[in-house]
């Protein structure tokens, strides 16, 4: 057989004009139509020896699904798919592909990997519009029944994994509605929530009971769910508590945390106000500090509120942000203003407490630090003040102490995260599992989906030995 020719020629995925999307919640990018999913797919090689693969945290059946594409068997591809993955259609949006399956794709070391994220956005929005689930064989009733709380990736996809090995499972979500950080952290415009909904749906089809506004370690404790019956518990409420800058004039008016200000937005609809009854003020000059997706995410959001201005300050450069690519190219492109190798200093009050400026200062890179990133050094005499009227706190987040305060027995690491063993999730306490931000501190979702899976399989084998 001929070897395949290399197409380093990778297709494009349209999006949204810069200047219209700026002012709009609908998703920046549109998709592949059926010809761009396949003349993209046919740049796979299909290896003998899938790299690709080897970069997935959930192990998704990658050349399998691509190879099913390309040869028009859609309903072949969706079960390769989900085969592995219970959430492919917001995988296919957010996952930092570039840095997982797309980084050990042969094609990339050409500088051109095959966009395995694009094509399993493909695949998995197919699936949703064709109603196409893949065919599976229930297994068994176990008999044994299992409490997973929080229903975000780590938890959706633990419950999932579950149910399909025959375990009574019931997903407890403190919110009104499941899918976590996908619902609440992740604006419409990058994950439309009724993508999210979808992939909730397609869990509870399973079998797995929703249990709704219900907060684990309030409503009722961790011991309380053993006393009710359940054989295991895996913890994974997420991270949601707000970092924040510790600097003076912090508490004055308009100044938020990435948390409340994105929660508003998302979760509550403030975009769409007065249509929802959730209001949120922006201004017009409108400050964030931080680097991350978060940060992106909150600035773009800010824009299309109204802020004529909006900053990123970030006390780097660049080249050490933590946000994908994708991302600050997307904000810069929208008109997001980069303030590199900038710290704050104070937030400065007018007569009614609101945040008028911040004083901010000039940085300067030195020797690298315990991140492996260049640690910023302050520019003597280079304070400078900013006007702005909203300033949005992107810092990342902490674990909320609920869970672990009325736990008894659970180890806690000296961040405050619950001790985890990362190939099993095992906790210190008997019974218990945790994963994701909750084992981990903010991470990716698909970081959190993998530590889902790799808990169902070691709760299952518990389960089966009792």
């Amino acid at each position: 057989m001929a070897k395949k020719e290399l197409n380093l020629n990778r297709v494009e995925m349209p999006r949204q004009d810069p200047a219209v999307r700026a002012r709009n919640f609908e998703e920046v990018a549109l998709g592949y139509s059926l010809e761009q999913a396949i003349a993209e797919a046919d740049r796979c090689l299909q290896c003998a020896k899938p790299t690709c693969k080897d970069g997935c945290p959930v192990n998704v059946q990658i050349p399998e699904f691509i190879k099913a594409l390309r040869e028009g068997d859609m309903e072949g591809s969706v079960a390769a798919l989900k085969l592995k993955n219970s959430l492919p259609a917001v995988c296919g949006r957010v996952c930092p592909q570039e840095e997982q399956c797309e980084k050990t794709c042969v094609l990339n070391r050409r500088g051109a990997p095959v966009a395995i994220g694009r094509l399993e956005r493909y695949v998995a929005d197919w699936a949703l519009k064709h109603e196409a689930e893949p065919a599976a064989t229930p297994a068994a009733a176990s008999g044994r029944k299992v409490a997973v709380v929080g229903a975000g990736p780590a938890g959706l996809t633990c419950a999932a994994d579950l149910a399909k090995l025959g375990h009574e499972v019931t997903l407890f979500e403190a919110l009104h509605t499941a899918g976590g950080v996908l619902k609440y952290g992740i604006p419409e415009f990058r994950l439309p929530k009724g993508i999210v909904q979808s992939e909730v749906e397609y869990v509870t089809s399973l079998g797995v009971a929703l249990v709704l506004d219900n907060v684990v370690g309030r409503t009722e404790t961790v011991d309380e769910l053993f006393a009710e019956g359940f054989d295991a518990i895996f913890l994974s409420p997420g991270a949601g508590a707000p970092m924040f800058l510790d600097i003076p004039g912090e508490n004055l008016n308009n100044v938020y945390s990435a948390n409340e200000f994105l929660t508003r937005v998302n979760l509550m609809r403030a975009y769409r106000f007065p249509e929802t009854d959730t209001p949120i003020r922006v201004g017009s000059r409108v400050a964030v500090f931080g680097g991350g997706n978060v940060a992106m995410d909150a600035s773009r959001c800010a824009l299309r509120l109204g802020a004529k201005d909006v900053f990123i300050i970030y006390r780097r450069s660049e080249r050490e942000m933590p946000a994908r690519a994708e991302e600050r190219e997307n904000a810069k492109e929208e008109g997001v203003i980069f303030k590199l190798l900038t710290n704050p200093r104070r937030f400065i009050g007018d007569e009614k407490s609101n945040v008028r400026a911040v004083e901010c200062y000039e940085m300067e890179l030195g020797e690298p630090d315990a991140s492996g990133r260049r640690r910023p050094l302050e520019k003597p005499d280079s304070a400078f003040e900013l006007e702005i009227d909203t300033a949005i706190v992107a810092l990342g987040t902490r674990p909320n102490p609920v869970i672990p305060t009325t736990t008894p027995g659970l180890e806690l690491t000296p961040a405050g995260t619950i001790k985890t063993d990362f190939a099993t999730g095992r906790t210190s306490r008997s019974g218990v599992w945790c994963g994701g931000d909750m084992a981990t501190g903010a991470a990716t979702v698909i970081s959190a989906m993998g530590a889902g899976k790799r808990a169902a399989v070691d709760m299952d084998a518990f389960l089966r030995a009792l």
